[in-house]
């Protein structure tokens, strides 16, 4: 074949062809996983672990995945079209040196649509095989939605179509204690085991399903909380095409992901017979609490997210990497972190430090581009919860406002400044350009009525109406749950900064 032909010749589809042979023996495996979520996240993080697992010799399992709603049904088809295989691209720094990985992901061995295929996703219970529930389905999709159920036809919420499934269970197993499921929630939230077995239990009860089943799913089955860490950037398109030149195959699947990831799940560490993660030798703990870590994570990465967005945004900076390596703003965001965020934190001093420049080495990857404008959304909500408690330390054990978490919210104010006090939630920037302001309509309504009270009839841009509007946002408990202006010298400080913004013009 000529060079031209064999560049006219159709690029092959990744599928079981292009795996090695004991790669396709893996495909015989018995499904022990059950995974509801068919997105970028499971199949960089949860799925990678999975076949890790496997490839360890410790777990010997495969994985029926399933979408949680009908729009993920073109995910289901490429997925059915590529038989399950799928290339995830590992990219960034790791301990100070660039990595790139490849690998093609084969542990899923059955896609089902149960919107199409309801009797197929409900004989996945009768396998005794069978022993864990694996999902991700947006912090909305542990949401109770009241749903009706009819035997033969497929219920629209993930909890709704789980309650079926394990009814079907039940009923197989005659209700045996041995029969349970271990269920693994990869949700961003808090308590999300015990939030998915509470809105299951509330099926339960609607479809009135005999109580002998609902003792079954809270005594046989485990609704483990846990806490999930890895930032999983998905298809990257601009590269794609030349990737596949390089590799010599398609993959419109193909996500990626950055080096790091860590997986905490709240369960006795006797599980990990049965899951062998750590085993494996991944990034993984068993643990008895949560908080500490969920705690960890709050502070450090998504305090320091929202620190750099509102300090960023103000001051030209456009991107998380660009905010760390700033030559004057890049110092500040690190005394933050290790002066005024991790001396605050009830945990171990060399856990932290090590988690923290764990963290400035995430957000150095050369491969993501984070915009502090999508960071930047909701952002008087997560000051609040992911900042406030770092200040209000600080100030505890020092007796002095922190620095730069002061300037902080001074930023998170000029931010949400109106650029006027009658059209849409915009700010205009020290840069002059407008900035789409993206929060609670309510709270945005009381932050304007604040600054244009205080400015009286005049211009919001003087000092006077920027003294009296800080305050006043300040002391409302509708934003903060509190009155920020009873910690002393706080308001002063904010004031202070935001006069800086004032004498420049900006």
């Amino acid at each position: 074949m000529s060079e031209l032909e064999r560049m006219a010749e159709p690029m092959p589809l990744i599928g079981l062809e292009s795996l090695q042979p004991e790669a396709r023996r893996d495909r015989e495996l018995p499904i022990k996983v059950l995974q509801i979520g068919e997105g970028n996240f499971l199949r960089g993080f949860a799925d990678w672990m999975l076949q890790a697992c496997n490839r360890a010799g410790l777990f010997q399992g495969g994985v029926a995945v399933t979408q949680p709603r009908p729009s993920g049904k073109p995910h289901m088809d490429k997925l059915k079209a590529q038989q399950g295989v799928y290339t995830l691209l590992v990219r960034g720094l790791k301990e100070g040196k660039r990595v790139e990985e490849r690998e093609q992901i084969s542990v899923l061995t059955r896609m089902i649509d149960p919107y199409a295929e309801w009797e197929a996703f409900l004989s996945l219970a009768d396998s005794a095989d069978l022993l864990f529930v694996v999902s991700n389905t947006t912090e909305a999709g542990l949401a109770y939605q009241p749903s009706e159920w009819r035997p033969n036809e497929p219920v629209l919420s993930f909890p709704g179509k789980l309650t079926a499934f394990l009814y079907r269970r039940f009923v197989k197993f005659g209700g045996g204690s041995d029969k349970g499921l271990i269920h693994l929630p990869c949700e961003l939230l808090e308590r999300n085991g015990e939030r998915l077995q509470e809105t299951v239990l509330k099926h339960a009860d609607d479809w009135g399903l005999p109580d002998e089943f609902k003792r079954w799913v809270r005594e046989a089955n485990r609704f483990l909380n846990t806490l999930v860490d890895r930032i999983v950037t998905g298809y990257p398109a601009e590269e794609a095409d030349e990737l596949f030149e390089r590799w010599g195959y398609r993959d419109p699947l193909l996500t990626t992901a950055e080096p790091y990831y860590f997986w905490v799940i709240q369960g006795e560490r006797d599980l990990e017979g049965r899951l062998p993660l750590a085993a494996s030798g991944l990034n993984v703990q068993w643990v008895d609490d949560l908080k500490p870590y969920q705690l960890r994570k709050v502070r450090i990465l998504n305090g320091s997210h929202t620190l750099m967005a509102m300090i960023g945004l103000v001051n030209g900076i456009r991107e998380v990497r660009e905010a760390l390596e700033h030559p004057a703003w890049g110092p500040k965001f690190m005394q933050a972190l290790f002066e005024e965020i991790v001396p605050g934190l009830p945990l171990d001093r060399s856990e932290l430090a090590t988690y923290a420049n764990e963290t400035l080495e995430r957000f150095r990857n050369p491969f993501i581009k984070h915009k502090l404008a999508d960071i930047a959304m909701n952002s008087l909500s997560k000051w609040k919860v992911r900042l406030l408690p770092s200040l209000k330390r600080h100030m505890q054990r020092t007796g002095g406002v922190p620095a730069v978490l002061s300037e902080s919210l001074a930023s998170l104010l000029r931010l949400y400044r109106p650029a006027d006090l009658t059209g849409e939630p915009t700010t205009r920037l020290p840069d002059g350009t407008l900035f789409a302001v993206r929060d609670d309509p309510a709270l945005l309504a009381l932050i304007r009525e604040a600054w244009k009270t205080a400015a009286d009839g005049g211009i919001i841009e003087s000092a006077d109406s920027t003294d009296r509007a800080v305050r006043k946002i300040l002391s409302l408990q509708e934003i903060w749950e509190e009155d920020l202006t009873q910690y002393p010298g706080l308001a002063d400080e904010v004031v202070r900064h935001m006069a800086k913004w004032e004498e420049t013009g900006r």
